[in-house]
């Protein structure tokens, strides 16, 4: 831990370059690399020069915002940004370069009117609903926008180069609906082919479908999770080769004895049972560590996993370190990687009852972020 941090979140680079290269490996095909949500919580810029340098071909983000901030670091690969709301920023996303995706007509009629007023073509993927009820035009919607597309792309304004949509049950590799999903998904395809869309990408495959489902990889993979080495079926990322990249420490601010049955953070809700060592934290819920954590999350202090003691609040939280020989400045681990005895996020979701994904996109607040390895570096 640096000399001088309160708390801070590691990332890993030269893992995430790794995981990329082992889940390119894997597909042998292209892979774009997803980095919205600030790269899951590993940082935009730095995650996306990281995959890149561990062989992805494209990257992918949620927001239009997203995508300029990679363009203006100078990020040049192929970028896909794909939740766009009425008045969205096209002619931003043209001059950048940037690819969009469509899902309805009137989406469609902004990007042309983009194309039209920049005199440029947009580079489109049309998203199809193929079950999950989210982003996407539905069966019924699908013929009308693939014909407006057609027509558009036949007058130069757009290049529709994906086709594309997003899995409900892919965590869950023999799930029903995987199957009922593929088979919309490729009469969504051939609705699409016999418009004359013949160019287009085919892409549907996120992380767990790109570690489990080869029958779903068509032209390109889209993982996000599993390029910061977190295992999209909750098990262990090392059986599909990867290695979390994230880990999450801080400094103990206080240490005290306290005798038997005192109470301990809000509400009393621990007791220690016999005379014992309570360890401040001092980071909480205004950081991302998750209220719910409290009485139930492991936090590896004094070579050992202990549970939180008490409520987490919103600047700190205690643990229960019994008679360990412990003082202030003391490094405690939340979550890493799992190697050097420390919980994982998978750990720690497991007690929360939610999934890492969460924990990982929320960490933050006022812990300090550094980053370790080359990968990527400018």
């Amino acid at each position: 831990m640096s000399d001088r941090a309160r708390a801070e979140v590691v990332v890993d680079l030269d893992a995430i370059a790794a995981n990329t290269a082992a889940l390119r490996e894997r597909v042998d095909r292209p892979l774009m690399a997803v980095v919205k949500a600030d790269g899951y919580g590993h940082g935009l810029v730095p995650a996306a020069r990281a995959a890149l340098a561990g062989g992805a071909d494209a990257l992918g983000v949620a927001v239009l915002e997203e995508a300029l901030a990679l363009r203006a670091a100078g990020v040049a690969a192929p970028l896909l940004a794909w939740l766009h709301t009425p008045g969205s920023d096209y002619a931003a996303a043209l001059a950048a370069d940037v690819e969009v995706s469509v899902n309805a007509e009137w989406a469609l009629a902004e990007v042309v009117a983009a194309a039209r007023a920049t005199g440029g073509t947009a580079r489109v993927h049309l998203f199809a609903d193929t079950g999950l009820s989210r982003e996407g035009a539905t069966e019924a919607d699908w013929p009308d926008l693939v014909a407006a597309a057609a027509r558009a792309q036949a007058d130069g304004e757009v290049a529709v180069v994906g086709l594309w949509s997003h899995m409900a049950y892919a965590d869950a590799p023999t799930h029903p609906t995987i199957g009922v999903q593929v088979r919309v998904f490729e009469a969504a395809v051939a609705v699409a082919r016999a418009a004359g869309l013949t160019d287009a990408r085919l892409h549907l495959a996120n992380s767990a479908a790109t570690v489990a489902l080869p029958d779903t990889w068509y032209d390109m993979v889209r993982p996000g999770i599993a390029v910061y080495g977190l295992d999209p079926l909750g098990g262990d990322p090392a059986a599909h080769g990867l290695r979390p990249a994230m880990t999450v420490r801080a400094r103990a601010a206080l240490t005290k004895r306290v005798p038997a049955g005192v109470g301990v953070s809000y509400g009393h809700t621990y007791f220690p049972e016999a005379e014992t060592t309570l360890l401040l934290v001092p980071v909480g819920y205004a950081d991302g560590v998750p209220r719910a954590a409290g009485n139930r999350a492991p936090v590896l202090a004094a070579g050992v996993q202990r549970r939180i003691a008490g409520r987490v609040c919103m600047d700190q939280f205690v643990l229960d370190v019994g008679d360990a020989e412990v003082r202030a400045g003391d490094e405690v681990v939340l979550w890493g990687p799992g190697d050097g005895g420390e919980p994982t996020a998978q750990d720690w979701a497991d007690a929360v009852d939610t999934i890492h994904y969460e924990l990982v996109t929320r960490i933050g607040g006022r812990f300090t972020r550094r980053y370790v390895g080359s990968a990527g570096a400018v």
